[in-house]
């Protein structure tokens, strides 16, 4: 079991071993289940273009087919959360810390929303945390479902085609790139979670 949580949490580990539908469950699961916000989404949708540009034996499908399956993914992720959040209510405010769940990553959450409106489910796809909670936040207040799916699609594309596409593009480009993907996992998270660790700490000093 612990095997099998490392490997969720490896991008790499996903695509060599649980090829395209293990994928898909991850950036469906990071976009649209609670439990989702530790999963390796940037990184592993910036494999998995490398990869068709590389390997394309591992996915056994092109790029013009993976594109529309990743979004699609992102895009029902995000309804699951929506729903979830519709449901669940202001109950999640109360919800005790553990260790899926931390109310902090909510409130995170919330201020961006305060911040940045409707446009926080385009932006925060692109940004980890954020990219959980944010359509699980539309859902408890209650946003509209169409202006909701406008930005979720929006988002998707967003998302998936820009890191995808760039990185398909260097893999033909520079093939000898996947060869640093440790520098380039480390490069994404760190330039992903600066502005989600900016926000958390101006919450604690608005807070404070």
């Amino acid at each position: 079991m612990l095997d099998f949580f490392k490997q969720l949490t490896d991008p790499e580990s996903i695509i060599q071993y649980g090829g395209l539908w293990l994928l898909l469950f991850v950036v469906f699961a990071e976009t649209g289940l609670l439990v989702g916000f530790f999963l390796p989404g940037d990184s592993l949708i910036f494999i998995s273009g490398l990869v068709c540009a590389t390997k394309p034996h591992l996915l056994g499908l092109s790029f013009i087919v993976l594109i529309p399956l990743l979004i699609l993914a992102a895009v029902l992720g995000n309804v699951a959360g929506y729903w979830f959040g519709r449901k669940a209510g202001e109950k999640l405010y109360s919800k005790k810390d553990s260790l899926l769940f931390r109310k902090k990553h909510l409130l995170t959450t919330q201020l961006f929303y305060e911040k940045h409106g409707g446009i926080t489910l385009i932006l925060g796809r692109f940004l980890p945390i954020i990219r959980t909670f944010a359509p699980i936040l539309a859902g408890v207040i209650k946003i509209d479902f169409k202006i909701f799916m406008l930005y979720n699609i929006l988002g998707a594309v967003a998302w998936i085609g820009s890191i995808a596409t760039i990185a398909y593009f260097l893999g033909i480009k520079f093939p000898w790139i996947e060869n640093y993907l440790g520098y380039i996992i480390i490069g994404l998270i760190v330039i992903t979670t600066i502005p989600v660790l900016l926000t958390y700490l101006k919450s604690r000093k608005t807070s404070a």
